[in-house]
């Protein structure tokens, strides 16, 4: 996709969802305190986005503008999924 001139790579995070590959400052996984913490402190200032369509959270992205993002593909496919697109 081109944006004022500039080429904008999206990456599908799953079920139709799809994120700026531009902004996303790192993908984890769930399971520990920290990222947890992170999870539900993004909730409380309406910065957590679900895109897990009521399915198992398997991986977070956060993103530059403080966004957490759920998602239920595991990190690794979406880490795949930036590679390729590169």
């Amino acid at each position: 996709m081109k944006r004022s001139g500039k080429l904008i790579n999206l990456i599908n995070i799953g079920f139709g969802n799809i994120v700026s590959a531009a902004r996303v400052v790192a993908i984890v996984a769930p399971g520990s305190s920290p990222i947890k913490r992170l999870r539900e402190e993004a909730g409380e200032r309406g910065k957590l986005i679900d895109a897990t369509q009521g399915r198992k959270t398997r991986a977070i992205i956060i993103t530059d503008s403080d966004h957490i993002i759920l998602s239920a593909l595991q990190v690794e496919t979406i880490t795949q999924r930036f590679v390729s697109e590169e």
